[in-house]
């Protein structure tokens, strides 16, 4: 899909998932790191838990189908090599904070003069523009102005932070398609145009439920754990359930749905013993979740959790496909790497890794196509692994890249 097209990547870590999605659709992906490697290869895990730049699983996971080069921009000569990167380039990705590539006179206003089809997204936690411009961030700080923070965790207990970041995802995905839209808007005239992604409101996107909930009912959505508020005046629906090895997800739920669902799950209960008198003699058919009390909700969920218990997630999920039960298991690393459906699908990948001398699996594909094959190719690149190839392909000769490598500019 984007076969003739070249990004240089310039993230750190709030836009690698942008030029990893152009990567997969067949771009040529530049990763542009300063001599000696970004400061991100530093964030944890590790391959064997041996801490090490050139053995990052964070880099190896968002950084593969690309290409790498070292360059110091903040040298004149370091500066002067990525204007000539510009002249090939069809798209920039940069997390600067704002401004910095403008004070260094390489940012999106002057490479435009330069060249004008030029596609620049920016990355930045709250904006090019606005009142928190220049505010710092960390993921905890801007998962904590979307809001996602006061929805996450116990009732009454603190907020919680979601464990694996997740703002630099949204924005990183948001940040792909706006270059995909700007892309074919350049085919059309020609024109490039600068993709401004603020970490903040694309992480508030993804309150999907809490937003629609305040404008139409004016209602507050609040921590409730494993449950689910806002679908009953006073009632929160159990969503996680404990069973016999793990943990699945279920959801107790009115109307015709629901009262299909319940009622298969209460006669499963009744061939095992399991069902109670007051789920046996329960009209699910009228059951509504806007009227039900706590005390009935309790009823139901004991009973129903009292079977998953002696269940394990394979077992409850053998017995709810055919009974037709919305029913899945939570999944960990481990179930998902054996997991027959992603298995039947060709989900994983084995990359080779020389330098490790081992092969790792990784995720094939976020999309198939009948047109084109969007696979992981390749793993990330080592510190500068591409600097010979890239920069030769500028004009550079060998001993102007050794004598560019001794004065710190690759």
């Amino acid at each position: 899909m984007l076969n003739n097209c070249r990004v240089l990547d310039l993230t750190d870590e709030k836009g690698f998932l942008c030029g990893k999605i152009l990567g997969d659709l067949g771009a040529d992906v530049i990763k542009i790191e300063p001599p000696g490697g970004d400061p991100s290869r530093n964030i944890g895990s590790f391959y064997h838990d041996i801490p090490d730049p050139e053995k990052n699983l964070y880099w190896f996971a968002y950084n593969s189908n690309k290409r790498g080069v070292t360059l110091n921009l903040k040298e004149s000569d370091g500066r002067e090599l990525f204007r000539k990167l510009i002249e090939s380039a069809d798209i920039v990705v940069e997390s600067f904070k704002p401004g910095y590539m403008d004070g260094l006179g390489i940012g999106y206003s002057d490479m435009k003069k330069m060249k004008e089809a030029i596609i620049w997204a920016s990355i930045t936690p709250f904006g090019l523009e606005g009142p928190y411009r220049d505010y710092k961030d960390s993921d905890l700080v801007v998962m904590g102005m979307t809001g996602t923070m006061y929805q996450t965790g116990e009732r009454d207990e603190a907020p919680l932070h979601i464990s694996m970041p997740q703002a630099c995802l949204h924005a990183g995905a948001d940040a792909a398609v706006g270059c995909m839209m700007a892309y074919y808007h350049r085919k059309k005239t020609g024109k490039g145009q600068l993709v401004d992604v603020s970490l903040q409101q694309s992480a508030g996107w993804f309150q999907a439920n809490a937003i629609p909930m305040y404008e139409l009912n004016g209602g507050i959505l609040k921590r409730a754990g494993a449950f689910r508020t806002g679908m009953s005046k006073d009632v929160g629906q159990r969503q996680v359930w404990p069973c016999k090895d793990s943990y699945v997800f279920f959801n107790v739920i009115g109307g015709k749905q629901g009262a299909k669902l319940l009622r298969s799950l209460t006669e499963w209960m009744d061939t095992e013993g399991m069902a109670t008198e007051y789920l046996l003699g329960k009209d699910w058919d009228n059951f509504d979740m806007f009227s039900v009390s706590r005390e009935e909700m309790t009823e139901i969920q004991e009973a129903i959790g009292a079977f998953f218990k002696i269940h394990t997630s394979k077992e409850l999920m053998a017995g709810a496909v055919p009974r037709q039960i919305s029913i899945g298991p939570l999944s960990s690393m481990k179930d998902l790497i054996n997991d027959e459906g992603l298995n039947g699908r060709g989900f994983w990948k084995d990359i080779e890794h020389p330098e490790l001398g081992v092969t790792l699996p990784y995720p094939r594909q976020f999309v198939q196509s009948s047109a084109e094959d969007f696979s992981t190719r390749f793993r990330a690149p080592l510190i500068g692994e591409h600097n010979k190839e890239i920069y030769s392909g500028l004009g550079l000769s060998d001993n102007e890249m050794i004598i560019l490598k001794q004065a710190g500019i690759i």
